[in-house]
């Protein structure tokens, strides 16, 4: 039987810079715990699944928090709030589809303690892993979401290699659609990773979200200047307008000709896959073209060829190919 009621002991330490987070992650590797907002993190520890015997506290380091200017765009440190993230006035200004992602994240109070750095790195929602069965992604040998009788509804539609969780964070497909770099430290230095790639699905490695390994340290993510300005759209449809997670969100970036065609674009669905999941075949669908509410029609009803609906989700499918065909309807 599980005990719930009291969280383990750990050992807290709480650097001041980056270079000793990392010095303490590297010495701990996977008995360590990264702890930023903590609001994800607390309820692991009190249903008494995640154990560390070390936890580090990162929220004293001050490099780590704040949005700044840069040659190439902006870098916003992985501490900075998500309250910060959609109340600053150059990501209002000219990231505006991230500043719209991070305010439809959970509640006021959430958000003003979670971290944008934690957002992107949370763990898997699926009830069954949170509550400590022994499926594949805790190292056993079943998905006890993808049964027959399995409780599916929030599960994924595309990627699915044994584990059908999907990923949970409304500001993930924004990083993916601005094109994104994820900074990364450890005690061995520093490595730049492509949001797109930052994000891995169970087929590379089932028991994590991110690349993330033992005693890496996400510590700021750059938004280039390629996508500044664009046209953007985010929508979140989820049971509940605040606190819940997304059934499926979707996070657009557009960028148009004089003549009103579209020259690029970025259309990133959440709440389908493992994965923030680019849907190449809808941005193939617009290029080049003059939008309007055909076109519009036609990019959502290809955006989900390939989908595997499971037992209880195969709403989810309509609902993809609505959000994507408002996202596109809106940059004309």
């Amino acid at each position: 039987m599980l005990i719930r009621d009291v969280m383990p002991d750990f050992e807290l330490f709480q650097p001041k810079t980056v270079a000793d987070a990392a010095a303490l992650a590297g010495q701990y590797g996977k008995s360590a715990w990264l702890l930023a907002g903590g609001n994800d993190s607390l309820s692991w520890f009190k249903e008494r699944i995640k154990r560390p015997k070390v936890v580090i506290d990162l929220n004293g380091i001050a490099e780590m928090k704040g949005v700044r200017e840069t040659a190439d765009g902006i870098e916003i440190g992985a501490l900075t709030s998500l309250s910060d993230i959609a109340q600053n006035a150059t990501i209002r200004g000219r990231y505006r589809l991230l500043a719209d992602a991070a305010i439809k994240v959970a509640s006021p109070q959430i958000r003003n303690s979670g971290t944008i750095g934690g957002n992107v790195s949370q763990d898997s929602r699926c009830w069954y892993y949170r509550y400590g069965v022994p499926c594949y992604r805790a190292g056993g040998n079943t998905c006890f979401a993808d049964t027959p009788s399995g409780q599916n509804r929030e599960h994924s539609l595309f990627l699915t290699d044994r584990c059908v969780t999907a990923s949970p964070s409304d500001t993930a497909p924004a990083h993916v659609a601005l094109d994104a770099q994820m900074v990364i430290r450890n005690r061995n230095g520093e490595r730049t990773v492509a949001a797109h790639d930052y994000f891995i699905g169970p087929s590379v490695d089932i028991t994590r979200m991110t690349v993330l390994q033992p005693g890496d340290i996400l510590t700021a993510i750059k938004l280039p200047k390629s996508w500044a300005g664009a046209k953007f759209y985010f929508e979140k449809m989820a049971d509940r307008d605040a606190f819940d997670f997304p059934l499926v969100n979707v996070a657009a970036a557009f960028r148009l000709g004089m003549d009103g065609a579209v020259q690029d674009s970025r259309i990133v669905v959440n709440g389908v896959a493992a994965v923030p999941y680019r849907v190449p075949a809808a941005e193939a669908a617009v290029k080049g073209k003059k939008i309007n509410a055909d076109l519009a029609r036609i990019a959502g009803t290809v955006s989900t060829h390939g989908a595997r609906p499971l037992n209880y989700n195969g709403f989810k499918i309509p609902l993809m190919q609505n959000l994507i065909m408002r996202a596109v309807r809106d940059a004309a």
